[in-house]
């Protein structure tokens, strides 16, 4: 006798071996948060018009208006890839196509050399976009790219130069090759670049850099130190402080991040098992020094004894421990994967746990509101009294990557 296959199904669920109900609330919680996305990011497009170089969306201003960038900031390359990842979690043509106009728009920072972040630049753009809709010439940008970052990097220090010239806060020390831990997340795009071109020095040349970050950004505990900055004549370091963080000895929540998103990604690029320990310990610090709604603080450090601002920090008058959605965002996509390389089904729960909140009301805008940005209370730089407590389009691209892997995850069970 023939069973059919909706009466077995049906039989399994009233036996309670399938929880129909706890299926059913998962995939209404991503399909939700992907319409929501949709339309607000809809509603950006309207706002923005055409790309023209100069109007890629970054954050609001004091009285919640959209404040835009040119394309030479660090930031432009995230609108696209909120673009593309749209496209990905809805599969509609419309998406696709706006990815590509705005994508394309970035095609000069090609050859920019000014500072270190074209990784965010180009491979959150050209890199998404070679992996959902890939043409000969989106390869060849990637691998232009990448010999445009790699022109920053020094064989003494084993290191990509982030920042050109700047001072430290308490206006005393002078930095000529200063190196940041947000730089681990651009080394992605030169593994891209030397599988693409079949050039080995992109590879090399984000290995040693990852290595360099192991050896000098990270304490004991695995927290990180923001900045280092080297002696191009000798390769050692001449000092560790912050430029975004708290104080010099504290750890700046997004920058955490950053390392653990990283590390991940080079156990995925390398198979090595040094940075899936790396990538573990660091987000087990992170974890740990969570508050109860796993929404990091800006800065793990704020406001203890034994941690200072200095100088012409804003952080000097202002010490409240403020939450960054951005910081919470990162994390919450790093751990989705390094739940998976490293077979701790803790740091999927945490990750379904940060990014369920961050699709709570306490995080996640009404639509048509917060300049049409998704989250809310993000931090970009408290020291530099910028972007305090603001959407910022990086928080944005982050939980729409996580929800993209949280996706995955329950398709591919």
């Amino acid at each position: 006798m023939k069973i059919s296959i909706c009466f077995y199904i049906s039989v399994l669920i009233l036996s309670g071996i399938i929880n129909y109900s706890c299926i059913d609330k998962k995939e209404k919680f991503i399909k939700e948060n992907t319409e929501f996305a949709a339309a607000q990011t809809h509603l950006m497009l309207e706002q923005l018009g055409e790309p023209d170089g100069k109007n890629y969306p970054r954050t609001t201003d004091e009285e919640g208006e959209l404040v835009t960038t040119d394309m030479y900031e660090w930031t432009p390359g995230f609108f696209p890839g909120n673009l593309w990842y749209l496209y990905e979690l809805t599969q509609e043509d419309y998406w696709r196509k706006q990815a590509e106009k705005w994508t394309e728009s970035l095609e000069p920072l090609k050859t920019f050399t000014g500072h270190h972040d074209l990784g965010f630049m180009m491979y959150c753009s050209y890199g998404n976009a070679s992996k959902l809709a890939p043409k000969p010439e989106y390869e060849a940008i990637l691998v232009e790219s990448a010999e445009s970052l790699s022109s920053r990097y020094n064989e003494t220090t084993q290191s990509i130069k982030s920042w050109n010239y700047r001072k430290s806060w308490n206006g005393q020390v002078e930095c000529f090759f200063p190196v940041i831990v947000d730089n681990m997340m651009n080394l992605e795009m030169l593994f891209a670049a030397s599988k693409i071109s079949g050039n080995k020095k992109y590879y090399d040349i984000a290995v040693k850099h990852a290595n360099s970050t192991i050896k000098n950004h990270l304490r004991d505990d695995f927290s990180s130190f923001h900045v280092v900055d080297y002696d191009t004549i000798t390769g050692n370091v001449n000092i560790r402080m912050t430029s975004q963080g708290y104080s010099d000895n504290s750890t700046w929540s997004r920058g955490q991040a950053w390392i653990v998103y990283g590390f991940t990604m080079m156990y995925r690029e390398t198979k090595d098992p040094v940075y899936l320990d790396v990538a573990v310990k660091s987000a087990d610090y992170f974890i740990r020094n969570l508050p109860d709604d796993l929404i990091a603080p800006w800065d793990f450090n704020v406001g203890q004894e034994g941690y200072a601002a200095e100088g012409n920090s804003y952080a000097v008058q202002y010490n409240e421990k403020l939450k960054d959605a951005s910081a919470a965002a990162i994390m919450c996509s790093a751990l989705f994967e390094l739940g998976k390389y490293a077979e701790r089904k803790n740091y999927t729960e945490q990750a379904v746990n940060m990014l369920t909140e961050l699709a709570s009301p306490a995080y996640r805008a009404k639509l048509g509101e917060n300049g049409n940005f998704i989250l809310m209370h993000s931090v970009g730089s408290l020291p530099h009294k910028t972007e305090i407590d603001k959407p910022l389009v990086y928080a944005d691209y982050y939980f729409l990557e996580a929800l993209v892997r949280y996706k995955e995850m329950r398709e591919n069970r």
